[in-house]
């Protein structure tokens, strides 16, 4: 059933007066009671608002908090403000591939995050799989002390830089790390193309920290190349949604942050991202 189809469903069905009063009561809990917590990335916003308003406008929507990217041009004490006014977190930092990991814990620090988003490296014809191996485990262990002391976590990204292609190579990466500061940044779309996030998700187990959300159509892929397998919307690739909550639920994933990386837009796109979430993920 599409989300729209979905959506009629519930507007015409006998139920929807019900329907609406546990939306209402779903809403009003805190975020740790409920099973996952729903985020976008900030940068999707793209209504000229202050910053405040667009965290208004994220509690608005029913989304538990968002994540700020390093290139991100932000106001720092803006956020804050706008954090302790509306109760939305900034839950992570996304450092991406830069290479000042110090300064993303810091980051993360100031805002109250729990985590750095980290990607590991870039396999090519000119940085052999080995030498990144061997190189970005130094990059972590160095910064690994300090992010322990700071209570941040450094999660590793499953990103299409030909390096870490499965969930056995990902967590004996992380296990060799020997530090619980260390995880895995799951991205449930990015590994469609070549395997099944279920899979991922049942061998990687604990080590998730945090779920990145997307889609994947390999129909797509085929017919108009790889990178068009992510013109989909949520709910309407070849994800198996089903299985993935079936993994999370046996791995204990029941409190987690779960963040849409999608094209973002306006208050009428990112409500539609909300419901999207709220679907494969049965958090309503």
């Amino acid at each position: 059933m599409s989300v729209v189809s979905r959506r009629n469903f519930l507007q015409c069905s006998a139920g929807a007066v019900a329907s609406i009063a546990s939306r209402s009561l779903w809403a009003a809990q805190k975020p740790e009671e409920r099973r996952i917590r729903k985020a976008v990335k900030y940068h999707m916003i793209t209504e000229k608002l202050s910053v405040l308003d667009k965290f208004k406008l994220l509690a608005d929507l029913g989304f538990d908090g968002t994540e700020i990217h390093v290139t991100t041009k932000v106001d720092r004490n803006e956020v804050r403000k706008a954090i302790e006014a509306t109760g939305v977190q900034v839950h992570g930092f996304l450092n991406s591939s830069k290479p000042d990991l110090i300064g993303a814990i810091d980051n993360a620090k100031f805002y109250g995050a729990s985590s750095v988003l980290v990607v590991a490296g870039r396999v090519d014809k000119n940085h052999p799989y080995d030498q990144v191996y061997a190189e970005q485990q130094k990059r972590l262990r160095v910064a690994l002390p300090y992010a322990e002391k700071q209570g941040i976590k450094l999660l590793v990204e499953n990103v299409w830089n030909n390096f870490l292609l499965s969930p056995l190579e990902m967590a004996r990466f992380l296990d060799e790390l020997e530090s619980p500061a260390v995880g895995a940044y799951f991205d449930v779309g990015n590994v469609v193309r070549f395997g099944w996030p279920d899979q991922w998700i049942n061998i990687l187990g604990k080590r998730i920290g945090k779920l990145d959300i997307k889609e994947y159509s390999r129909k797509k892929q085929m017919n108009e190349g790889l990178r068009k397998g992510f013109d989909v919307e949520i709910g309407e690739g070849d994800c198996d949604w089903p299985a993935v909550r079936a993994a999370l639920k046996n791995i204990g994933y029941t409190n987690g942050w779960a963040t849409a990386e999608v094209k973002g837009g306006d208050r009428k796109r990112l409500a539609d991202i909300a419901e999207r979430m709220d679907w494969v993920l049965a958090l309503k």
